[in-house]
């Protein structure tokens, strides 16, 4: 059985707070994964989660990709999309495109022939064609 984790249910995870669902989610998940089942996170899951905890714990940008690549390592909990390749860029938390960006490239890439763009940091990015104003 595949069950895929909501965006509330991996910030309880990762954040232990509110603290009584934080427990009730982890003791969710470790039964799922006792029963054999195949926990998931989508793209937008991450993204979502990356966000929410710089802007709603306050979590610097490099430490929200830290926790959220070793929860994808380390959780058994795995990335249906493309988030596990691109944690794989160096020095994720200050490149330009940035995470989000990065994300987006990825999946494009997998059925797409070309992206374009306005953002000139586009151009560090294969199959992408910056749009330039008139």
């Amino acid at each position: 059985m595949k069950v895929g984790l909501d965006t509330s249910v991996v910030l309880r995870l990762l954040t232990g707070e509110p603290e009584t669902q934080a427990r009730r989610a982890l003791e969710e998940v470790q039964e799922l994964m006792g029963n054999g089942a195949a926990l998931l996170v989508s793209d937008l899951v991450v993204a979502e989660v990356y966000f929410a905890l710089q802007y709603h714990y306050g979590v610097p940008k490099a430490e929200s990709l830290r926790l959220i690549a070793k929860f994808l390592a380390d959780s058994g909990v795995k990335a249906l999309g493309v988030a596990s390749t691109v944690f794989m860029v160096p020095n994720l938390a200050s490149a330009n495109p940035g995470f989000v960006d990065r994300l987006i490239h990825a999946e494009y890439m997998n059925s797409v022939k070309e992206i374009i763009t306005f953002e000139k940091a586009g151009v560090r990015l294969t199959g992408v064609r910056v749009l330039h104003d008139f």
